[in-house]
């Protein structure tokens, strides 16, 4: 694996801490009527404690199913994923997630949405509601407790999203191409939005993208991903201040580093 550092100076712990996430060796391989499909191969991964870690790659590379195993929906067929030092070997309370689409129930309202992680895992109402009306006053949308998911923009159902994935305070946040079907504007904002949780919260966050410049403007480090089978094939530091904003994407550094991971998949080959 090419690990390319830009960054000393990251948000990285040091090694002798405990990582959030420890991804060692781990290959995954899906049996179907057709035979065996190699998903990803021998992936080694750490992400430490409140760092905002992006992946980047081409379409089918395994970015999914390894979420999937972090969360402890997918075993590996070798490897090891450990989460806070613990071997992951079935779904766990540790981590919240997000999806490409909100997935948010039409009959219930943002507060009760918010609040079906506390349901399923029966922790105290009364406790977490006041937390679940904390994260809906932290995203903006204190006052549309009562509303429906019908009533809402697109962003505004997301922050619900990712309200819901933190109600139950885990330690990470997982989230699959979150913004996806946002528009450009929206998506943009919703960037800033999220930078600005992850900081106020504390969270580890291991995000998928294709977008190049929204792993650049999210990420302390950008993991690169090869094509099916999924190797990593980069690691790089992104250079940058840990507060951002929209303007810092014209800069000198912002350019610099989205050209050189261009780059790096136009020189694989990869469109």
């Amino acid at each position: 694996m090419k690990i390319v550092s830009n960054n000393e100076s990251s948000l990285r712990k040091q090694a002798t801490d405990t990582p959030a996430i420890e991804i060692a060796g781990v290959s995954k391989v899906y049996r179907t009527h057709d035979g065996e499909i190699p998903s990803v191969s021998a992936v080694d991964l750490s992400v430490s404690d409140g760092e905002f870690v992006v992946i980047v790659g081409p379409s089918g590379c395994g970015k999914t199913t390894l979420l999937k195993m972090i969360s402890g929906l997918l075993v590996p067929s070798e490897g090891e994923v450990r989460v806070e030092g613990k071997a992951i070997t079935k779904p766990h309370g540790n981590v919240g997630i997000v999806f490409q689409s909100a997935m948010l129930l039409p009959w219930r309202s943002v507060l009760k949405n918010v609040m079906m992680p506390v349901e399923v895992k029966k922790l105290p109402v009364s406790t977490f509601e006041a937390r679940a009306r904390a994260l809906l006053k932290l995203t903006g949308l204190e006052g549309f407790e009562n509303n429906y998911p019908w009533q809402l923009s697109g962003g505004m159902q997301q922050r619900v999203s990712i309200c819901r994935a933190l109600v139950h305070d885990p330690k990470i946040v997982l989230m699959d191409e979150p913004f996806g079907a946002l528009d450009a504007m929206t998506r943009e904002h919703m960037n800033v939005e999220l930078m600005r949780i992850q900081r106020e919260t504390k969270k580890t966050i291991l995000l998928i993208t294709h977008s190049i410049p929204e792993a650049v403007f999210l990420a302390n480090r950008v993991v690169v991903m090869t094509p099916r089978p999924g190797k990593i094939a980069a690691v790089y530091d992104v250079p940058l201040p840990s507060v951002r904003t929209l303007d810092m994407m014209s800069s000198t550094a912002f350019m610099a580093m989205t050209q050189k991971l261009r780059h790096h998949f136009s020189d694989a080959g990869i469109d």
